[in-house]
Formats: structure tokens, sequence, C-alpha cells
């Protein structure tokens, strides 16, 4: 049954909160130690409220609140960035079953107005689950948005036996992948620079394409139509990979596309991919652009294979929480292997 006695009356918390983007998400963070809790008086009677004890940061985190003025009508602030946790429950909504107070949880809380920088963060149940014995809060935390998109463009879309291109093999969404695709039987190609490729083959990758020495679409159509699916995380490098695949990915297959980036050229790939017929110059092959969905059983599947030792999450560095901006820095230079964590194990 839930619990819903409230913990110790919280009347605020301490969080990293921002009021302005301007030159940096990073540059305007502001640790608070009387911020606002993420709710008012009474929980909400579908929310978790989990006390945040490791956060692992991803693009959007920064990307969205430095949209400015259009974001601010969606997320006003002041506002506490972070979309994924892992932590303690603290406090549970009455309509929400399966969880209790003090167990340890882990998950995305979504884009909300106090995210998981803050002490405490709100979540619902399709966005939490329980961690597995055996798995740290700070691996647990890295799995919320990598761990799902990476489930969600591969899972539905594969079978034992397929082959699978992963274009970014490398970062946060390429690390789970890969291990995601040799989970449910697949062969595993992917591309990194040099210095990733022996991470990337610890993961399980069975080919590994050198992106700056060597042409990745040209190396792929030399295999022919063998791909089942390709996982593209990168979103414009190489720009032509979309209609490269009519040359190796199956009739059948399909292109999904992860990564996007927040530039001109990057939005203008993309569009083309997505519009752009074939008779213009368009790719053949059925493309999906992924939105990631909070799903509690993608979160248990996920679990369940890094406590069998079949996943295992790819940390680049783990920040004290009172270095978050630091740690925001290291995560926009685009040259992290894996993810950033930030910890607040120390509160406890």
């Amino acid at each position: 049954m839930a619990d819903s006695s409230a913990p110790a009356k919280l009347q605020s918390m301490r969080g990293w909160i921002y009021t302005s983007t301007a030159g940096g998400l990073e540059k305007n963070l502001k640790l608070v130690e009387n911020a606002s809790l993420p709710f008012r008086h009474v929980l909400p009677k579908d929310a978790v409220l989990v006390q945040v004890r490791s956060c692992a940061l991803n693009p959007a985190d920064y990307k969205f609140p430095e949209m400015g003025l259009p974001m601010r009508a969606f997320i006003p602030t002041p506002a506490s960035p972070g979309l994924d946790y892992a932590g303690v429950v603290a406090q549970v909504g009455n309509a929400v079953e399966g969880f209790s107070t003090g167990q340890r949880v882990f998950g995305r809380a979504g884009f909300t107005r106090y995210g998981s920088l803050g002490e405490y963060v709100l979540v619902r149940r399709n966005g939490c689950a329980a961690v597995p014995e055996g798995v740290s809060l700070e691996d647990a935390s890295c799995v919320g948005t990598a761990g799902q998109t990476a489930y969600q463009c591969i899972v539905p879309n594969v079978k034992a036996g397929d082959k699978v291109f992963i274009n970014g093999g490398s970062g946060g969404t390429g690390t789970f992948g890969i291990q995601i695709a040799k989970a449910v039987g697949c062969h595993v190609t992917t591309s990194c620079s040099a210095k990733n490729a022996d991470l990337c083959r610890s993961l399980g990758a069975d080919e590994v394409i050198d992106y700056a020495k060597e042409n990745v679409s040209e190396i792929l159509k030399a295999k022919g139509l063998v791909y089942k699916l390709v996982v593209d995380n990168v979103g414009n490098d190489p720009a032509d990979l979309y209609k490269a695949a009519d040359h190796f990915l199956l009739p059948e297959g399909k292109f999904v596309q992860v990564g996007a980036p927040a530039s001109f050229g990057g939005m203008k790939t993309l569009v083309s991919r997505m519009n752009l017929p074939s008779f213009l110059g368009g790719g053949e092959r059925k493309i999906e652009f992924l939105f990631t969905k909070d799903t509690h059983e993608d979160l248990v599947q996920i679990g369940e294979w890094m406590r069998e030792g079949k996943v295992r999450a790819v940390t680049d560095e783990v920040f004290p929480y009172e270095d978050a901006p630091k740690a925001f820095e290291k995560l926009k230079t685009g040259r992290a292997r894996g993810k950033i964590v930030v910890s607040q194990s120390s509160k406890s």
C-alpha cells in the first residue's frame, strides 16, 4: 500500500536554481539553501517524492532552458534543471502502488520546474523503478534518459540475429545502445573515435568504425543490404548517412534519429531527412525521430540487465554536488565518454 506520510514537515530544500540563462546555464546556476519544494502543501496523489542522491546530466538539461522566452511559458523561473535521478523515496501519493518510503529508486523526472538538481524531485510512476540489489545509485542515475532512449530505439525494432549500426557509440545513449542490442542478441557495428574504440568493444560492439579516419557511409555501403536498424545518435555527421542507408539498410529496416545538433546545419540535415522525397535526393528507408517516453517496464528491464551484468553504466566523471556548474561545462564540450554525474550522496 502507498505510504503518504510526509518527511518531517518539509518547508524548503537545497537546490541549484537559475532565473536566467544569459551567457549559458552553467554561469547562472546558484546553490540555494531554502529553495521551494516541488509541490505545495499536499503531495499529488499520483506522484512520488524522491530525495535525490545522484543526478546524471543530459544535453537537454541545458539546451531547453537556453531556448529562452519560448521555454519560459513551459517552465517558469526560478527553476532547477535535471531529468535523471536516483535516490530514496521520501513520500508516496495515495494513488501510487508499489513504492514505499526509504526505498531506493531511479528513473526520469521529465521536464519539470524543479528537476533532479534539487534535493527533492517529484516523479510519476512511469518514470520510476526500484534500484536492483547490487546496482549503485550513481550507476542507476545514468539510466533515465539515455537508457530508455536506447531501449526504445532498439528493442521494438529488432530480433536476435539482426544487425544494427549505431552512429556514435561512446556517448551516453550509444554506450547503453551497444549493450542493449547485444542483450537481445544482435550483431552491433558502431562508430566512434580511435580513443574510444576499446571502450565500445568492451561493451560488446562486434565492429568499430573510426569516423575520424574512415568514411563511415562508404564502409557501410560496401557491406551491402545487411542491417535491420540504424540508430543515429549524432545527427549530422556524416550528413549523407540517411541517404546512404538505401545501400546498407534492409528494405524492411528502420532508420531511427536520436541526436540533432542545436545548430542551423544540424536542423537542416534533420528536416531534409524527415521530409525530402527520394526523387529529390532523400532516402527511401523508413525513418523515425524518437521522442523518449517514460516507461516503468522499460526501466525495470534495464535495471534487471544491470543486476545480471549484461548492461552497465559508463561514467565519464562524477562531480560533487557543489560543482554542478563545472559538470555542465564538461557536458558542453561534447567529449564525454558515457555519462556525467552529479552526486549528492554526501548529504545522506
